[in-house]
């Protein structure tokens, strides 16, 4: 009995093309690395280690992707089996030297990469290690051994951007750019630059054509979301990291951090406590704006000793260095610290990096604001005004430099541009307004400032002002009152000499005719508080004249 076909069923070919079909496309892991999918790269690796089709370099490329990833530590564990291994390549050593580096173990990243052989990777990894020691001599000599090659010369513009030579290391970033086109990341490096020279729209036109090509970059996108900060509102800024985080997979250590530290910027330090601490050793900026988050709170004691101990190196960590000595020195009256507060304002604002920028023209108004030199403070000021004239912290610097130098017209006007509840509520903002009203002849509006807060501890020092300038502008009736709220705080003699002294002023002005008689019943009050005889001797010829002029005083 035959039972074989004359003819197959389906042709083996056709069955084949089925078979094919049916299967689902897997991606080749050179796939994942081309479209620098990195997860999917070390999960392929991982499934084909597990059912035995790796091949025999699986963990290096497994510590390469995770080194892509972020996961700094996996990479390290997976370079550190490799070299246990014998005929391990020498090359390896480099490679876990640069985790080490990205780890911020700095000592362990130089120990370990002289162990590997010299290669042009392990010269710009020891120009860096050279940086981040600060150990000039060494940096001169790896810088010498660099070539005039891509990769050569990309390390030294991050070492340019690292010491802040922002347009040097553009200047490298361009020149690269025009003989390699294909390069488009060298947008990103270029508008983080033109970003640290506070440039955001300049960085933020170079940086979209970069996310034209490439919209789901994480480093392109958190410095497009820092621009926005500067450019509109944390608000702004927020949604778009927002968005980011919507984007990339829990899984992806890349960035995290730095995305946690920038939502604690743009939430103005809402979470700064928990976030920022653990970043300090982590990204440069936690430290800085941990100590800026505490000036915000008032604590300027635990700001200082977070900025006490730090190598301040970058302009930004110089004048935040200042701001605290500053602080600390006027809080405490320590001449130490105003004085370390000058030089370090100076050093940022006197450097020629940075004289023409405009934290630089603010460092120099501040050095000469704690030297009383307030003509040279407004020169400085007046240079950059046009920036500020929203900024409520400038205008209140801005006010007291011109109420300094007498500019008392112009000064007012800035002070009432102010809105701040905690401004308005300074010590130094009452006193200086109330000077302000009482120089442009406004006596009532400076006494209506001490009645708002008469029961404050700083109303004492506003009765001087008010007291001491109203008699010298010959407006004798407030500085009448004011002189006798003193002195019934305090049984100083002077006080009652001036009070005397403005009740005789308030007489004359009336008899001159530059002050309504009815205010006349008021002085004779205020002299009979006082039961002393000089004062019976004023109110009898105040009585006098009265009623010469047919004056009703009512007493």
């Amino acid at each position: 009995m035959n039972l074989s076909r004359a003819k197959p069923a389906l042709a083996s070919q056709e069955k084949q093309d089925i078979v094919e079909k049916k299967k689902p496309k897997v991606s080749h892991f050179t796939e994942f690395l081309h479209t620098r999918d990195y997860t999917g790269a070390a999960t392929l690796l991982e499934f084909q280690k597990h059912s035995g089709n790796a091949e025999e370099n699986v963990d290096l490329w497994l510590a390469y992707c995770h080194f892509h990833l972020g996961d700094y530590k996996k990479s390290m564990e997976l370079y550190r089996k490799c070299l246990e291994r014998e005929n391990c390549s020498p090359e390896v050593w480099i490679k876990l030297a640069c985790v080490f580096f990205y780890l911020g173990m700095y000592k362990e990243a130089d120990e370990t990469a002289l162990k590997g052989i010299k290669s042009p990777l392990q010269s710009r990894l020891m120009f860096h290690l050279s940086h981040k020691f600060g150990d000039e001599k060494r940096l001169m000599s790896y810088h010498q051994v660099l070539q005039d090659v891509v990769e050569d010369q990309l390390s030294l513009a991050s070492i340019h951007y690292l010491r802040c030579h922002y347009q040097e290391a553009i200047d490298i970033y361009k020149r690269i750019f025009l003989s390699n086109k294909e390069y488009v990341a060298l947008n990103v490096y270029i508008a983080f630059c033109y970003y640290k020279m506070d440039f955001y729209d300049k960085s933020q036109e170079i940086l979209a054509l970069y996310l034209q090509n490439f919209p789901d970059s994480i480093t392109a996108i958190n410095l497009k979301a820092c621009n926005l900060f500067r450019l509109c509102s944390g608000k702004d800024a927020e949604r778009e990291l927002g968005n980011l985080q919507e984007k990339i997979s829990p899984s992806f250590e890349f960035a995290k951090e730095l995305i946690q530290h920038n939502l604690v910027v743009f939430q103005e330090g809402e979470g700064a406590l928990q976030v920022l601490p653990p970043l300090i050793d982590v990204i440069p900026e936690a430290r800085l704006n941990l100590a800026i988050f505490h000036i915000s709170q008032d604590d300027i004691k635990e700001a200082y000793n977070i900025m006490k101990d730090l190598e301040a190196l970058t302009p930004q960590e110089i004048i935040l260095k200042a701001v605290v000595n500053a602080a600390i020195g006027q809080e405490t009256g320590s001449e130490e610290h105003l004085n370390n507060a000058q030089k370090y304002f100076k050093l940022v604002g006197g450097s020629a990096s940075e004289c023409d920028t405009i934290p630089g023209r603010q460092c120099m108004a501040s050095c000469f604001f704690l030297m009383k030199h307030f003509e040279d403070v407004l020169t400085y000021l007046n240079s950059i005004k046009t920036y500020f004239s929203g900024d409520e912290t400038f205008n209140f610097n801005y006010g007291q430099a011109k109420t300094a130098t007498g500019n008392y017209k112009e000064a007012e006007e800035v002070f009432q541009k102010i809105q701040n509840a905690k401004i308005e509520n300074d010590h130094v903002y009452r006193n200086c307004l109330a000077r302000c009203y009482i120089m442009n002849r406004k006596p009532r509006l400076a006494w209506e400032l001490y009645l708002q807060m008469e029961t404050s501890g700083d109303s004492f020092p506003l009765l001087h002002i008010i007291a001491n300038d109203c008699y010298k502008m010959g407006q004798f009736y407030f500085a009448a009152k004011a002189f006798d709220v003193l002195e019934r705080l305090d049984s100083n003699p002077e006080y009652w000499e001036g009070k005397r002294g403005s009740c005789v002023g308030v007489l004359q002005m009336v008899i001159a005719g530059h002050e309504r008689k009815d205010i006349l019943r008021d002085i004779v009050q205020l002299l009979r508080k006082t039961g002393n005889p000089e004062g019976e001797f004023i109110v009898r010829a105040v009585k006098k004249w009265a009623k010469i002029n047919h004056l009703t005083l009512a007493l």
